[in-house]
């Protein structure tokens, strides 16, 4: 992949959506993943629905998939896609001490779901900082990141271990 030509540059050098017109649609998927490293008593709180403002697994679960249904609303130059299905699940991991997000998104369209899927995750791991920042000010939103995705003329891809 390294060395391959930026696809949202115009030979000009201006940024330029890409004309996805011709291409034929498939069955794309993607899986992004995050985390949100907090202190151990504020995962307990969480986990024991004691968050004063609610339900924070809910909550960012519905945020993230509202996240990835508006992309191409807040990712400059994205195609708006007509979502097939977006789902986010959230568990605690007690070794961090936090929560792992982690995002599909599938289409069946011209263009991958890879950024849907990183939104999804952003806002979702965003949405769990909000919620609990009155417990824990010190929370670490990291790696997030693409761990595979299917389908298009790239073909397939699989993150390795970090």
């Amino acid at each position: 992949m390294v060395g391959k030509s930026l696809t949202h540059v115009a030979a000009d050098g201006r940024a330029d959506m890409v004309d996805v017109g011709e291409k034929g649609a498939t069955r794309r998927t993607a899986v992004a993943e995050g985390r949100v490293r907090m202190a151990g008593e504020t995962l307990r709180a969480i986990r024991d629905n004691n968050a004063k403002k609610g339900d924070v697994i809910g909550i960012a679960r519905i945020a993230g998939i509202m996240g990835a249904k508006k992309t191409h609303e807040l990712i400059p130059l994205c195609h708006p896609l007509l979502l097939d299905k977006v789902s986010v699940e959230i568990e605690p991991d007690d070794t961090l001490p936090g929560l792992v997000v982690t995002a599909l998104a599938r289409v069946s369209g011209k263009t991958g779901v890879e950024m849907e899927a990183l939104t999804a995750v952003s806002v979702a791991c965003l949405t769990i900082y909000d919620m609990a920042k009155a417990m824990d000010r010190g929370m670490v939103v990291e790696n997030i990141r693409l761990l595979e995705k299917s389908g298009g003329k790239s073909g397939d891809f699989r993150a390795g271990k970090i």
